[in-house]
């Protein structure tokens, strides 16, 4: 069947009425009227984005290299905006519309216009060429985990079983054993939506929340990315947040599984791992915790501790909410964090509706359709690179290059991170003041290496450049300083987020599957080297500040 026949039910929205919107570092997408289109022609970047034709000057065909970067910065001055850096897409995991949409589907949030058509069109053009799966990430092979999340999504938007993507999609689930064979993260998903039964998870539990941060395996010592996703799912394995059932969720307990859902022994499944999916495998350790934790989970739930442990991890939701503007550490808790807001305060609460408003800062309208960014962008970290190859090639000091240079220096200094987070300690967050981020400031969490690229493309602007304003005073070059050398670990390395809290062993008690070596942080060579780098950068022009720790 042809694309064109495959698309006829479900077409693309009108790809000229998209617009990309910026204020103060986010970028987001709209979908405008007809009417609304006409008086707010599309850009060169909006274009670039869609795939559009372009209207782009013929440039000199160049000689030497000089010319022939000279030549592409020309054009891609046309995708700078007006606020000073480049907006861009940051998609490839697979993984991130499911829980959105599902979550969607559950609260009954109201999409924004062309969102759902956009989504099928993305999951259509990304389905495996061969088999119709999906994969973890847009390159990988069809796994059960990408497979059936992503029939779900389509399901969830419309599109019917029988739909040619759909059968074949399904068809591949079936050969990879079903969805039983989902990794914790997908059956996770679909036990919030009620089409896997919450006895085939191994336990969450959210009474690791109620130890004490001195014994190794609590939460707060994980990897920041880690613990933000377990602690709304930990709220939500405690309490069985589960959907009412729905004619359509129905249908998809039917279509998902290669036996009768009634018949099936979900206790059998906890452990059930498709091969195709298994990249870390668990340890006979995780195995035999998670087996006591069965037995354990039979008496506690239905005790005054599991009340306790539940306010604890919703506590931990708030405070993550609180200090990212909603926006969270990223798209994963940030589906989870909505759902568990919708359970603890309701639809018709602020912070549900603080929830659906930062959605738009996720989602990345692209030629081949709508995705789920990987973070809320990744402005600060293009933009801190794009000024230091300018400067360092040349080109910045040539009088065409002043104005986009001025504007770049305008987005670093309001991308800077001006404050501490407002539940630093109750959140178990590390001081932000004077760090850069690797998006933009409402999410709000330090990055090593952001904050180092961040600070070296400063110090190059103002201190290189004989054109540019002194925008960011020295008190904040130290608070940036002071943020790096805070950073250091003991082996003398740099992490990613955080200093390493944890000890490496809680590695053997990984249950992702999918992921290896993130339960904890680690110090690695590239944060490392930008950190060393930064500072070195920092001491040329000021000497005097914390000379002998840079040193």
């Amino acid at each position: 069947m042809t694309g064109a026949t495959i698309n006829s039910v479900h077409p693309p929205t009108d790809r000229t009425r998209w617009r990309l919107r910026f204020e103060e570092g986010k970028q987001t997408w709209h979908y405008l009227t007809p009417e609304e289109s006409r008086a707010n022609p599309q850009t060169d970047l909006d274009k670039y984005w869609l795939d559009l034709k372009l209207d782009a000057p013929v440039l000199p065909k160049p000689k030497t290299a000089l010319e022939s970067a000279r030549n592409g910065f020309e054009f891609f001055k046309r995708l700078q905006n007006e606020e000073g850096f480049w907006a861009g897409e940051y998609g490839g995991p697979m993984f991130l519309l499911p829980g959105l949409v599902i979550t969607y589907y559950i609260t009954g949030a109201k999409m924004p216009a062309g969102w759902s058509q956009e989504i099928i069109q993305y999951l259509f053009n990304r389905a495996d060429k061969q088999d119709g799966g999906w994969g973890l990430h847009f390159e990988g092979h069809s796994t059960v985990f990408g497979t059936a999340l992503n029939y779900i999504v389509l399901r969830l938007l419309g599109v019917d079983a029988e739909h040619p993507v759909c059968v074949k999609a399904r068809g591949t689930l079936h050969k990879l054993g079903g969805a039983t064979g989902s990794p914790s993260w997908g059956k996770f998903w679909m036990a919030a939506l009620g089409v896997y039964d919450w006895e085939g998870l191994n336990p969450v539990p959210p009474e690791l929340w109620l130890l004490p941060y001195a014994i190794p395996i609590h939460p707060a010592r994980y990897w920041c990315h880690c613990r933000n996703v377990y602690i709304p799912m930990s709220y939500l394995y405690g309490r069985r947040a589960t959907a009412p059932l729905t004619e359509l969720t129905r249908q998809l307990r039917q279509e998902l599984y290669t036996q009768p859902y009634d018949t099936i022994q979900w206790h059998h499944q906890r452990n059930n791992v498709c091969k195709a999916d298994e990249y870390y495998p668990h340890t006979k350790l995780l195995d035999f915790l998670n087996g006591g934790l069965v037995l354990a989970e039979k008496v506690i739930s239905r005790t005054g501790l599991r009340t306790m442990a539940q306010k604890a991890a919703y506590a931990q939701v708030k405070y993550e909410d609180e200090n990212t503007y909603y926006l969270d550490i990223g798209p994963v808790n940030k589906a989870m964090n909505m759902l568990a807001t919708f359970y603890e305060e309701g639809k018709d609460s602020e912070a549900f509706q603080k929830h659906v408003n930062g959605n738009i800062d996720f989602m990345w309208m692209s030629g081949g359709g709508m995705m789920m960014n990987g973070t809320n962008g990744s402005q600060l970290w293009d933009t801190a690179l794009m000024i230091q190859g300018l400067i360092e090639s040349g080109l910045a000091a040539e009088p065409q290059n002043h104005e986009s240079m001025k504007k770049g220096l305008m987005f670093l200094e309001d991308c800077q991170i001006k404050r501490n987070p407002p539940f630093m300690k109750e959140g178990n967050r590390d001081p932000t003041l004077g760090a850069w981020p690797f998006s933009n400031k409402f999410q709000g969490y330090t990055v090593s290496d952001c904050t180092s690229e961040g600070l070296k493309a400063v110090l190059l602007l103002q201190g290189k450049l004989s054109y540019t304003e002194q925008l960011v005073p020295d008190t904040r070059l130290e608070q940036a300083v002071d943020i790096l050398l805070g950073m250091q670990n003991s082996n003398g390395g740099f992490a990613s987020y955080e200093k390493v809290r944890g000890p490496q062993w809680l590695e053997l008690i990984n249950p992702a599957e999918v992921f290896g070596n993130i339960m904890i942080e680690y110090t690695y060579p590239e944060c490392s080297t930008a950190c060393v780098l930064g500072l070195t950068y920092f001491r040329e022009q000021r000497p005097d500040y914390r000379r002998d720790e840079i040193e």
